[in-house]
C-alpha cells in the first residue's frame, strides 16, 4: 500500500521530516474503494472505465485515491482518465457532476485516439 501526503501548505523552502503515527477507523478497505469507483463510473460515464490500484491519501481527509482506466477487453489498458477519491470512514466516493464529465471528455479524447480493438 502507497500513503501520499498532502505537503501543498508547505513553505517553498523548510526543512522536511516526516513521522507518522496514524490512527483513524478505516472502515473501507482499497479493494472496496475501488470496487465503489467502477460501480459508480460505469453507471455513469462508460462501461470501458473501472477503478484501478488505490493509494492511500492523507490530507484534510483520508481518502484512497482511485485512478479511473480506460481499457478494451481484447486490448487492456488504454490510459488513465482521472482519479476519485473515496473516504476511508465513510465510503463515500467524493465526486461532482463536473469530475464525472472531465472523466468522459478525457475517455472520449482517449478512445478516438486509440486504434479500435475489432479493427
Amino acid at each position: 500500500m502507497a500513503v501520499q501526503l498532502d505537503l501543498s501548505n508547505m513553505p517553498q523552502s523548510a526543512q522536511l521530516e516526516v513521522s507518522i503515527h496514524l490512527s483513524a477507523p478505516l472502515r473501507v478497505t482499497a479493494a472496496e474503494a475501488r470496487r465503489r469507483v467502477s460501480r459508480l463510473v460505469i453507471s455513469e460515464v462508460g462501461n470501458l472505465l473501472y477503478g484501478g490500484e488505490p493509494t492511500l491519501a492523507i490530507g484534510e481527509r483520508i481518502c484512497w485515491h482511485v485512478p479511473v482506466l480506460l481499457g478494451y477487453p481484447d486490448v487492456g489498458v488504454v490510459g488513465q482518465v482521472g482519479v476519485l477519491d473515496v473516504d476511508v470512514e465513510t465510503g463515500a466516493v467524493l465526486v461532482t457532476p463536473e469530475q464525472l464529465t472531465a472523466l468522459f471528455d478525457y475517455a472520449l479524447y482517449l478512445a478516438e485516439r486509440t486504434a479500435s480493438p475489432t479493427a
